[in-house]
């Protein structure tokens, strides 16, 4: 069978850009047009319906003040729990007595759930802002510790030896020669807790807060108001995509530029 022409390759390719997004989100809009004329349900209100909320509770409503609430508490939650995981899970990797001893808290921490210590955040410290930050970040940082522990295991003791032959400083140490290779590990351990915490939030509002998108998506269940449900899961899925493709994607790329890419 001969090969196809080259044009036929380049359109192939093509299709592996921004192209196929927007074909998967109009198929999957189409599929939702159809089931909605199908069902004929109050309980499955249609795309053209749950958009027109979401403009209209975006120009009169309270939509991207409960939108920026939620994104607020995601990215303290995310640079709290980074910070503190990305410094533990060094410190356990380069030190053998400091994993053993608190490697038994991390598989507690991993396997609790998330709902458990949320509810216990809001028993023991009140229904306030900084507990529901702190059990978001506390849900997040045992994944952080794991990832940043295995990137300190993996760092190359040949470049631990250059660094001690040309008598580098521990900072510049730190900044040319093991955050370099840590950045892929740092990448993953992103990339996994902002998608974890965008969960855990919704979590903590709807249980505790008296405002952002878990909180609407509570007081809407409680009214049997789909079409708000739909509206704000939108809104708040549209508020992840644009991050995921306009900052993290980007961000990922930029600092991984260095790597050999597949021909």
């Amino acid at each position: 069978m001969s090969a196809a022409p080259p044009d036929t390759w380049s359109g192939l390719r093509g299709l592996r850009g921004p192209i196929v997004s927007v074909l998967s989100v109009a198929g999957f809009l189409l599929v939702w047009f159809i089931a909605t004329e199908i069902a004929q349900s109050r309980m499955l209100p249609g795309p053209v319906e749950v958009l027109s909320y979401v403009v209209d509770e975006a120009m009169h409503g309270d939509l991207l003040a409960e939108l920026g609430i939620t994104l607020w508490r995601v990215t303290a939650s995310f640079v709290v729990a980074m910070a503190i995981g990305s410094v533990i899970g060094l410190a356990m990797g380069e030190s053998p007595a400091l994993n053993r001893a608190l490697d038994p808290w991390l598989i507690v921490l991993l396997n609790l759930p998330a709902l458990v210590i949320i509810i216990l955040a809001y028993v023991w410290f009140g229904l306030n802002e900084a507990a529901a930050i702190g059990a978001v970040a506390l849900n997040k940082i045992p994944n952080a510790i794991v990832t940043m522990r295995e990137g300190a295991r993996a760092l190359d003791p040949g470049l631990d030896e250059m660094a001690r032959a040309y008598r580098l400083s521990y900072w510049s140490k730190l900044r040319n020669v093991t955050l370099p290779q840590l950045q892929p590990y740092f990448a993953a351990a992103s990339r996994s807790g902002i998608s974890l915490i965008w969960k855990i939030v919704l979590v903590v509002e709807l249980l505790g807060r008296p405002n952002g998108v878990g909180f609407e998506l509570h007081l809407n269940f409680q009214l049997f108001n789909v079409t708000a449900i739909l509206g704000y899961t939108v809104a708040f899925v549209t508020v992840m995509l644009a991050i995921e493709y306009l900052l993290v994607q980007p961000l990922e790329r930029r600092t991984t530029r260095w790597r050999n890419k597949p021909v």
